[in-house]
């Protein structure tokens, strides 16, 4: 599932990461690669990132880790992160 930025309070979406793609930790990776690449596409403001992920299969530990580059610049944004978790 694709990440989707949009303000808070909107559902106008103003940017769309990670398309086709239900995997967190890769997610992650495509949400901060976006974030190094666009740090000034957005003004400071609230602003949510919706990242719909699936469960791994046999997933037991490890998986996504956030940077704190990339909280950095999400807390200078506004952009709080939503993880919706979705089943089979």
């Amino acid at each position: 599932m694709p990440i989707y930025i949009y303000s808070e309070g909107s559902t106008e979406k103003l940017a769309r990461i990670s398309k086709g793609v239900w995997d967190l930790p890769t997610q992650i990776k495509e949400l901060e690669s976006w974030l190094f690449e666009n740090p000034l596409s957005l003004s400071p403001a609230n602003y949510i990132a919706d990242l719909g992920f699936s469960i791994r299969e046999n997933a037991c530990g490890g998986g996504a880790i956030l940077s704190p580059e990339a909280m950095s610049i999400m807390g200078n944004l506004g952009l709080k992160l939503y993880l919706s978790e979705y089943g089979e």
